[in-house]
């Protein structure tokens, strides 16, 4: 083993402990230093451009950047389901805590275009509603625009239960997406500017058999995200926010 991978190694065990010790806030001083020493021992020249790490099921090991999040003693975080997909999905005021959040990255046909999806695993916890274990599917596609940095653009989302063996209890909470949660006016207000913006076309209903709930946004806009580190293990970006991720690699 050479020196720099011994020095990449201690920098991803001093990240790694850093993210643990302050629940995944890269905003953190002691997370933020541990990052930018491991971006400076950065491996890949042109990560953008490389397929093959770029590719594989990623699973997020900072804190979520949804807005709005609320941190419970146990380190998860609360969000409302709205949060998690442009208030596309009723009921948007229901309370949920995230279990983890993946990023399968896989071509899509067509030249170096591969998928952006975001994939939110949740468990409802709202007072007097059933527990349930749900998915938040955003999807989207991502393509090189120069060795470093990613051009992102969402398609679309998609609600669905986790399990099948609830489906009632799901049905209940999420079979009628025609009647709006209780929302201000500059919460629908926004809602309406972004649906008439990006083209997004609302579920039309759930399917009775799957429990499966859809939306699509035909215009996008498409972001920017830069690839700060990528190698078989770890990939760090950083969006047009400044927002920092850390994701690990789930092999097998």
């Amino acid at each position: 083993m050479d020196i720099e991978t011994q020095d990449t190694k201690a920098a991803k065990t001093v990240l790694r402990q850093a993210l643990a010790a302050e629940r995944g806030d890269t905003k953190h001083e002691a997370v933020a230093a541990a990052i930018e020493k491991l971006v400076c021992l950065n491996p890949t020249a042109a990560p953008a451009r490389s397929e093959a790490l770029m590719d594989g099921q990623w699973l997020l090991v900072s804190a979520p950047n949804f807005p709005n999040g609320e941190l419970r003693a146990d380190g998860k975080y609360v969000y409302t389901l709205g949060r998690l997909a442009f208030n596309m999905f009723q009921p948007t005021s229901l309370k949920i805590v995230i279990d983890r959040v993946l990023q399968p990255v896989v071509p899509v046909g067509k030249g170096q275009q591969r998928t952006h999806d975001i994939i939110v695993e949740f468990t409802t916890v709202e007072e007097n509603t059933p527990t349930l274990q749900g998915i938040v599917h955003n999807k989207g596609v991502c393509e090189p625009t120069d060795d470093n940095t990613l051009q992102v653009q969402f398609t679309g989302g998609e609600l669905a239960p986790k399990e099948q063996n609830e489906m009632e209890a799901w049905k209940a909470i999420f079979g009628d997406q025609s009647k709006p949660s209780r929302r201000s006016l500059k919460e629908r207000l926004m809602t309406s500017v972004l649906r008439t913006m990006f083209g997004i076309v609302p579920p039309q209903g759930m399917d009775r058999k799957t429990g499966g709930v859809s939306f699509k946004m035909q215009r996008s806009p498409k972001g920017k995200l830069e690839l700060l580190y990528l190698d078989e293990e770890l990939r760090i970006t950083r969006g047009e926010r400044g927002t920092v991720l850390v994701c690990e690699r789930l092999l097998g």
